[in-house]
C-alpha cells in the first residue's frame, strides 16, 4: 500500500468515526450518577475521541513523511 492509499484510508476512517461521534453526542447529556447505560455511552464517546485523535496524529505524520 503506497502513502496516498494509506492516507486516503486513514481519512476515510476518521470521517466515519467523526460521524459516529457526532451522532452519539446528539443524545448524550452527561453521565448520570449510578447509571451504567450513561457510563457506557460516555466510555464509547471517549473511545471514539481517542480513535479520531490517533488517526489525526497518524495522518499528520504521514503528511510530514515520518512514516515511510
Amino acid at each position: 500500500m503506497d502513502k496516498k492509499q494509506k492516507l486516503d484510508e486513514l481519512q476515510e476512517k476518521r470521517a466515519k468515526y467523526a460521524a459516529d461521534l457526532a451522532e452519539k453526542m446528539k443524545y448524550f447529556h452527561g453521565v448520570r450518577h449510578e447509571n451504567s447505560l450513561s457510563e457506557l455511552k460516555y466510555t464509547q464517546i471517549m473511545v471514539l475521541r481517542d480513535m479520531i485523535r490517533g488517526l489525526e496524529k497518524e495522518i499528520g505524520d504521514l503528511k510530514r513523511g515520518v512514516h515511510d
